[in-house]
């Protein structure tokens, strides 16, 4: 599963970039998974990220929210579900892809809660609406109704202020960012946004001790935790591999090839990620 076809990869690559380059232009095209009862994923093909929803007799609990210009879609989705009013938001990190309509949801009464590293990039990045009314630290539970949530940081990854939200009631978790099985989102170190491929398998292990059964990625599908546990091994192979070729004397050419090779990497990915690993893994 992790390791994707290789015969794919040029139409990945083309599709990646051809995606990339309409990041937020147009809402996406939306689909709704049930994993439980009372959780549901509403999930569209590679970008904007997922969004879960918990939906109690209390009120409902986001975590991410895709694009502002999303909202309308996902507002008719979550319709057809519930009448229930949102309470909580949960940015699993700063992107907007999973952030950006924080501004309309707290229009309607909900608080929207992320890491304080995640506010903070908010606010370097020049944001001014939609700010997390709360921060995490390390962790924080949130009851909604009769069921608890539970959110943690446990260190650098995808940045360096991503959360997981885990409903261990339910045995899901929802990862974010720090995992991701779309084919055209490969691992993406945001260095700009302090990530780490160094520190993001030693996050992926601390996540995977909690007890859980299906995993809801920041892109893709919902899977079972082994698949996390396999994408873990993946960024440890990721972090070796760069690390080996740099203390090699590599050049920087055989480094990118690799990358798109065995990782499916694209120009985006490069563009974004490979200085930052040639400095980090040295």
């Amino acid at each position: 599963m992790i390791r994707f076809c290789r015969v794919l990869g040029l139409a990945l690559v083309l599709l990646s970039s051809r995606a990339m380059a309409q990041f937020g232009t147009e809402p996406a095209v939306l689909d709704l998974v049930r994993v439980t009862d009372d959780i549901y994923v509403i999930h569209n093909d590679f970008v904007p990220g997922n969004i879960t929803v918990l939906v109690t007799d209390d009120g409902v609990l986001l975590v991410d929210t895709k694009y502002a210009l999303d909202y309308d879609n996902v507002a008719a989705m979550l319709a057809e579900i519930t009448d229930q009013p949102i309470r909580y938001v949960v940015n699993t990190h700063y992107h907007d892809d999973h952030s950006g309509a924080n501004a309309i949801l707290q229009t309607g009464g909900a608080r929207v809660m992320a890491s304080g590293n995640a506010r903070r990039k908010m606010l370097d990045t020049g944001r001014s609406e939609g700010l997390p009314n709360v921060t995490i630290e390390d962790f924080v539970s949130v009851h909604i109704g009769d069921t608890r949530v539970d959110l943690y940081y446990f260190g650098r990854a995808h940045t360096d202020g991503d959360v997981v939200a885990h409903f261990p009631d339910h045995g899901v978790l929802a990862a974010g960012d720090i995992y991701a099985n779309d084919p055209g989102t490969p691992e993406l170190v945001d260095y700009s946004g302090g990530g780490s491929a160094r520190e993001w398998p030693l996050t992926l292990s601390r996540a995977l001790e909690l007890d859980f059964e299906q995993v809801v990625p920041g892109h893709g599908t919902v899977v079972p935790k082994a698949d996390m546990a396999g994408f873990r091994d993946e960024t440890a192979r990721l972090a070796e591999m760069v690390q080996s070729m740099n203390r090699a004397g590599r050049s920087r050419e055989d480094i990118d090839a690799m990358l798109r090779s065995e990782f499916n990497f694209a120009d985006f990915h490069i563009s974004s990620s490979l200085d930052g690993l040639l400095i980090e893994l040295q």
